[in-house]
Formats: structure tokens, C-alpha cells, sequence
């Protein structure tokens, strides 16, 4: 089992993205990732890179290494230890809580070139479904509601919507299947 594992940053209320209308103007606001009261948020994506399965989500206002081994430690619990954990080189990302946790659970740590996104290929997408689909429409009025619209979303993108790169499968269906395969292998 792999999972990839990315913290997306949330901007503040005014900030613009770099993508530019051809005049060099920027085309909207970046108010995706920050509530109605002008809190930052911040989001936790683990994806699995085999399955291309969701693990968490988590939405916070603040997240650092403690909060991401916790994360990582209920997964475990829940799935067993991944291989490795690629990740960007945040901070909370190369902190020596998260270094502890993968010596002591056996897993290994890939970090991308900073910059270089294309390394870390299948969390990126999945984050940008995610900002394209729901943080770019939807305002927030606070974290909870943050949350459970997340999880929503997070819960359609593994049940309802296949993948070509799995067989027109879901992510959930991919993985039951693989699951059930590897059962009747032992």
C-alpha cells in the first residue's frame, strides 16, 4: 500500500491566482480556502497512489506535524502501514514528529523537488478536483461546515466516479475488488 500525502495552503481573502486572461490580469479572486469570518483554511489530503482512494481530508485552521502523524496514525489502525508517504516539502511534512513516526512504523518517506508537482501527480489532481469542484464555488461560514461539505465531496469522488486509469471503476470499487483478489490468493 502507498499513500501520498499533501497539505494544500490555504490563501487570504483577495489574493489572485497566477493563472492570467491572456491581458496579464488575473482572472479571480482566491477566496476558495478561507471562511466567510476571513479564517484561513488549510487541508490535509492523503491519497492512496494504487487505489486512487481518498484516505482523509483533514480541514483545519492550522495544521502541523503533530496533527498530520495523527492523521497518519489513524490510518494505520484503520489499513495497515503504507510502503512510504511521498509528500512536498512542507513543514509540517519534514517536521521530526513525522520522520519519528515513519521510523517507527516502518515507513518509508519520498519527498518531491520542491516546485515540482508532477512528482506528486495523483494528489495533485485530486486537489485540484477539489478546488476546481468545490473550494472554488463554495463559501464557507466556518470550519464545520468546511468539514462536512469536504467530506461530501470526498465521498462521491471514491463512490460515484470511475476512473478510466482503474477500469471505469471508483476508487472504493477498485480497491474492494483488488482486496477480494488478494483473499483469494492466500
Amino acid at each position: 500500500m502507498r499513500w501520498k500525502l499533501h497539505v494544500r495552503f490555504g490563501g487570504r481573502a483577495g489574493e489572485t491566482h497566477s493563472s492570467r486572461d491572456g491581458q496579464g490580469a488575473p482572472v479571480r479572486p482566491n477566496q476558495f480556502d478561507v471562511t466567510s469570518e476571513g479564517r484561513k483554511l488549510k487541508i490535509l489530503h492523503v491519497t492512496d497512489e494504487f487505489t486512487r482512494e481518498s484516505l482523509s481530508d483533514l480541514v483545519a485552521y492550522f495544521i502541523d506535524a503533530d496533527r498530520t502523524v495523527g492523521v497518519l496514525g489513524q490510518l494505520v489502525t484503520e489499513r495497515g502501514a503504507p510502503e512510504f508517504i511521498r509528500s512536498d516539502n512542507g513543514p509540517e511534512l519534514i517536521a521530526h514528529a513525522l520522520k519519528d513516526w515513519c521510523d517507527y512504523s516502518g515507513t518509508g518517506a519520498s519527498y518531491i523537488e520542491p516546485g515540482s508537482p508532477w512528482q506528486n501527480p495523483w494528489v495533485e489532481s485530486y486537489g485540484s478536483r477539489m478546488r476546481d469542484e468545490l473550494l472554488a464555488i463554495e463559501q464557507f461560514d466556518n470550519l464545520l461546515e468546511a468539514r462536512v461539505l469536504v467530506a461530501d465531496w470526498k465521498d462521491e469522488y471514491n463512490t460515484y466516479r470511475p476512473h478510466s486509469a482503474l477500469g471505469m471503476l471508483t476508487p472504493s470499487e477498485f480497491a474492494e475488488r483488488w482486496r477480494e483478489d488478494q483473499l483469494q490468493l492466500t
